[in-house]
């Protein structure tokens, strides 16, 4: 193929400068050279690029996506970078600035927002629904951002509660055999909750609405019985619930309330012998109106780069375990 050229000329927003767009010592620059056949050279505030015609394309359309983050108020990374460059060799239905919304809330100046599009669609999801279950790996925001919606609508009043659940103990919840009283038993599970919440609010805050009853964060357990009304409610490492336990929880919402559901199907720790109520919920709420179901996965980690190249060395693993345990089957 001939090679051509091509220019595009930055016009950043705000404060930032082509610095924070190529990286300390041009350091995000390198991951895009690294990642295309393209010769890139800049020139005070133009880039100018020459490769293959589809390669120029490619680089031409990382590099809008990127300004675009920016002036947006997003800090680049390393992990931005290549998100954006595998989501623009993907394909995959990407165009500019799509990757990025405005923040669901702002926390310490700070504002949290959807970074990938699997994040975007999980979060219109969680506007437009009741009822959201969020599947995938560990990394994928499925609780952050969960908790960060239910924040923003405690301080709309779009509700009166915000209520964390899990599952407390992997096989059947069996509290009683743990020291301490109830708070002190259940608090290492719930730990990972009060974290986030910290960061959204303040300790402070979050302790003072905690006393009030306005939030509430609890194991699965204590659930039964009970109608929650007005409610932003999360099931958090939801692969742990039984089938029975799956409807119990989607049975206590009430009138004005909103429910979302998190998990991590690869990472089961029921007792053998027991069917995860995650696994089999989409057979029975597939089709219903007023649920969706998102799947995240290692395009939407957002931890270290290691981390994405781990999930996707599980998933490779398994694969070749299942298909080993097929042949086997078929011999």
């Amino acid at each position: 193929m001939v090679k051509r050229k091509s220019t595009i000329e930055i016009q950043l927003d705000g404060e930032h400068s082509m610095a924070d767009l190529l990286g300390y010592r041009d350091s995000l620059l390198k991951i895009i050279e690294d990642s295309f056949d393209v010769d890139i050279f800049v020139i005070g505030d133009i880039i100018e690029f020459m490769g293959e015609d589809d390669q120029i394309e490619d680089v031409d359309a990382v590099f809008k996506e990127l300004i675009s983050q920016l002036n947006q108020g997003q800090t680049l990374s390393p992990q931005n970078v290549r998100y954006a460059i595998e989501m623009v060799k993907s394909r995959d239905r990407f165009k500019p600035g799509q990757s990025v919304d405005e923040p669901i809330l702002v926390s310490k100046g700070k504002g949290i927002r959807a970074k990938t599009l699997g994040q975007r669609q999980y979060i219109k999801a969680m506007r437009d629904n009741t009822i959201v279950f969020a599947i995938g790996p560990a990394g994928t925001g499925k609780t952050y951002l969960a908790m960060a919606m239910a924040v923003n609508a405690l301080n709309t009043r779009a509700v009166e509660r915000l209520i964390l659940v899990r599952p407390v103990v992997e096989a059947g919840e069996k509290l009683g055999f743990l020291p301490g009283d109830l708070y002190e038993k259940v608090d290492p599970y719930l730990r990972p909750l009060y974290d986030a919440l910290y960061e959204m609010m303040g300790a402070e805050q979050f302790h003072r609405l905690l006393e009030r009853g306005t939030i509430e964060v609890a194991p699965l357990a204590y659930m039964r019985g009970r109608t929650l009304n007005d409610s932003f409610i999360i099931l958090d490492e939801a692969q742990n619930t039984s089938a029975e336990q799956m409807k119990m929880f989607l049975t206590r919402l009430g009138f004005g309330s909103k429910a979302v559901i998190t998990g991590d199907v690869t990472q089961i720790d029921l007792p053998e012998g027991r069917t995860s109520g995650l696994k089999i919920i989409r057979e029975i709420l597939g089709d219903m109106e007023d649920v969706e179901f998102i799947y995240l996965d290692s395009r939407d980690v957002i931890r270290h780069q290691l981390v994405q190249r781990i999930v996707n060395a599980y998933g490779e693993y398994e694969e070749r375990a299942r298909a080993k345990n097929n042949r086997e089957k078929e011999e």
